[in-house]
């Protein structure tokens, strides 16, 4: 198989030099980029970053890519995108994406039977690799989790997605807590949400949390995006992680609760239970059945810590990753005949 050599993401403010850290939309997903970069690559790999374009805008670019011959492939993240309230504006872009695609990827067996079903094309299933750094992981591997500390369930609200409803989730971690005994609720959220001048503040939700904060019966974290290495270290000092999702497809948290050897509990609304173990609730768009979240906090409980993935797996899976993206790329550049 060739090398498989990825260009830097051009800055949109300055297209000549690469990407620095901030998010942005592709210069290179446009038709007029392609027309004059289009002898600079061989296939074209779309996951992010088409939420703020016209679909019409969309297919020029499809359509620019089919006038020279770029092959286009395209991994189904979401189908769902959680930050619309409606899926009708994801729904479009899709339309656009999944029948013009040579080869589609998606990340589990689950969301791939609902391309399937929509679209009646197949999605190859390459999984979610490791979100952790290998010897961060490695690192956290040795550390002992403290015995007899009261258990620990988490749920982050940070900046708020439309796919989130928290206060249901965290009323019913409350009364778990209350009915068990030995374990604490803990909240972390970010200043836009909480804060009364936060751009995205949530009265009701600030107002709750900061009430059950001072009751002593929730523990409360306010603070902005973290880097990395805080963000590892609080995740890993949870014993559970629940996701607050009423509608999704896909979850990297999940994966990085995964690396550190954190439990999760996934609602059952997308395919999160296909990425890996976890203990599922149910939460969609009809609401959240209370119960069925505090069995899975108690089946958590009860399982005891999982063991994190091993880095030695976890860097054979990302191997096992890039070897069949390389795979798709030759496969399809053998079809255009630009590899013979």
């Amino acid at each position: 198989m060739p090398e498989v050599l990825r260009l830097p993401d051009p800055d949109p403010d300055s297209p000549d030099n690469p990407a620095t850290g901030k998010w942005w939309p592709p210069v290179m997903l446009n038709a007029g980029w392609i027309d004059a970069n289009a002898a600079s690559f061989d296939v074209f790999h779309i996951h992010f970053g088409f939420d703020a374009q016209d679909p019409a805008d969309l297919q020029e670019a499809l359509t620019a890519l089919r006038r020279h011959g770029k092959p286009l492939i395209y991994t189904v993240h979401d189908l769902r995108n959680p930050h619309h309230e409606s899926p009708a504006a994801h729904n479009a872009h899709l339309d656009v994406l999944i029948p013009a695609a040579d080869a589609l990827i998606t990340l589990t067996e689950g969301a791939a039977a609902e391309v399937e079903r929509r679209w009646d094309r197949t999605a190859e299933v390459i999984p979610h690799p490791h979100v952790v750094e290998l010897d961060t992981m490695a690192d956290y591997a040795r550390r002992p989790r403290t015995a007899g500390a009261p258990y620990r369930a988490g749920v982050h609200v940070k900046s708020l997605r439309a796919s989130m409803e928290p206060l249901p989730v965290i009323q019913a971690l409350l009364d778990v807590a209350r009915e068990d005994g030995g374990m604490v609720v803990q909240v972390n959220g970010h200043c836009d949400v909480l804060d009364p001048d936060g751009a995205r503040y949530d009265a009701a939700l600030a107002q709750f949390l900061e009430r059950e904060s001072a009751t002593g019966e929730l523990e409360l974290h306010v603070h902005d995006f973290l880097p990395d290495d805080q963000l590892w270290e609080y995740l890993a000092a949870l014993d559970l992680s629940v996701l607050p999702y009423r509608f999704g497809t896909h979850s990297g948290w999940l994966e990085a609760c995964r690396d550190l050897g954190t439990a999760v509990a996934a609602p059952d609304c997308g395919f999160y239970a296909d990425q890996g173990p976890a203990f599922g609730y149910t939460h969609n768009e009809t609401g959240l059945d209370a119960e069925s979240l505090k069995s899975a906090v108690r089946a958590a409980r009860s399982a005891g810590p999982p063991a994190p993935l091993a880095p030695a797996d976890r860097a054979a899976q990302r191997d096992a990753v890039a070897a069949a993206h390389a795979r798709i790329y030759a496969r399809l550049l053998e079809r255009s005949g630009v590899l013979q």
